[in-house]
C-alpha cells in the first residue's frame, strides 16, 4: 500500500538529513552558502525546514556533500514531495499557523500517544463537542467569527479520517475520568460524545484507557501528544511531542525530551484501567448524562 505522505514531514526529513550531511563534511553554513552562491539565511531556512529547496538545487548541494547514486535520488524525491501542498493548507486562513504545522506532522505519523486530562482528544471528538469546545475557548480568549469556527470544525472532521487509514494509524489514548464528567454543551452532546468514544474503543488500531478518579495521578503535566514516524526514502525522523498552551504551542524534538514523554505516557497508561474496564467507566458516565 502507498505510504502516507505529508509535505510538512518530508520537509523536516529533508532538512534533518541535509544538516547531518553538511556536518559530516565539516562545513559550516557560511561555507555552504559561499560555494552554492546562496545567502547564509537560505542555508539556515533549509536546514530548519522553513523552506524546501528545488530538486535542481538539492542535486547541486548533494554534489558538494559528495552524495550521489541511490541516496541522492531518494533525497531529490523528498525535495519534490516537500514542495507539494497538503490538504490542510486550504484551511490556513481559519487555523492558527502552529496548528496547520501540527496537522502536517500528524498526517504522516505512524502512531500517536496522547494524554487528555481536560477534554476528549481532537481525533475522537464529535462535531458538536468540537463546536462547543472551540466556541467556549475562543469566547474566553479571542473572539472567532462563526464562519471560521465552522472551517475549523470541518478541518478536524477531515483529520479524523486518519483513523481509517491503510496502512493503519496506531492511536493510544489515556483520558482522565474527569473528562467524562466535565460538561461540554448539553447532556445530549455529552452522551453522543461518550457513545463515539465507545465506538472508537472497538477499533483494532485504537487503545483507549481511562485513568479513574480514585487512581494515583503520577504525572503533573497538561495534555500532550507524542507522534512517532517510520522511514521515508531511507530517511528517518525523530519522535515529536506537541504541547498546546494558552497562547500557542510547543514542539519537543530532542531525544532526551521526547523520551521523558514516552516514559510519562507509559506510566499514565499503566495506572489507567484496562480497555474493558475503561469501557465500563465510559458506559456508566454516558448513562449519567440523562
Amino acid at each position: 500500500m502507498p505510504e502516507p505522505s505529508s509535505p510538512t514531514v518530508r520537509r523536516r526529513r529533508l532538512a534533518a538529513e541535509l544538516r547531518r550531511l553538511r556536518e559530516r563534511t565539516g562545513l559550516i553554513g557560511e561555507q555552504v552558502a559561499e560555494r552554492m552562491g546562496w545567502s547564509t539565511s537560505k542555508v539556515s531556512r533549509i536546514e530548519n525546514a522553513h523552506t524546501a529547496p528545488r530538486p535542481a538545487e538539492i542535486k547541486e548541494l548533494l554534489l558538494l556533500y559528495g552524495i550521489d547514486g541511490k541516496h541522492s535520488e531518494e533525497l531529490v524525491a523528498l525535495a519534490r514531495e516537500a514542495n507539494r501542498k497538503g490538504w490542510w493548507e486550504g484551511y490556513s486562513g481559519a487555523l492558527p499557523d502552529d496548528h496547520t504545522e501540527y496537522i502536517g506532522l500528524e498526517a504522516e505519523a505512524t502512531s500517536s500517544w496522547q494524554w487528555g486530562p481536560e477534554f476528549v482528544i481532537g481525533l475522537m471528538m464529535t462535531e458538536e463537542y468540537t463546536r462547543q469546545v472551540i466556541r467556549d475557548n475562543t469566547r474566553s480568549i479571542a473572539p472567532v467569527p462563526p464562519g471560521e469556527i465552522e472551517r475549523r470544525i470541518e478541518a478536524r472532521m477531515i483529520r479524523q479520517q486518519i483513523l481509517k487509514r491503510d496502512p493503519p494509524f496506531e492511536l493510544k489514548v489515556a483520558l482522565d475520568e474527569s473528562v467524562l464528567r466535565r460538561r461540554v454543551g448539553s447532556n445530549a452532546t455529552m452522551r453522543a460524545q461518550l457513545d463515539r468514544l465507545l465506538e472508537l474503543s472497538e477499533y483494532d488500531n485504537i487503545q483507549l484507557r481511562m485513568l479513574p478518579l480514585d487512581a494515583p495521578h503520577p504525572i503533573i503535566t497538561g495534555a500532550f501528544n507524542l507522534l512517532q514516524f517510520g522511514q521515508a526514502h531511507d530517511v528517518s525522523l525523530r519522535d515529536v511531542v506537541y504541547v498546546e498552551h494558552l497562547t500557542g504551542s510547543l514542539y519537543f524534538e530532542e531525544e532526551r525530551e521526547t523520551y521523558q514523554y514516552h516514559l510519562a505516557f507509559g506510566r499514565l497508561s499503566d495506572l489507567s484501567a484496562m480497555p474493558e474496564e475503561s469501557r465500563n467507566i465510559l458506559i456508566k458516565a454516558r448513562d449519567d448524562w440523562k
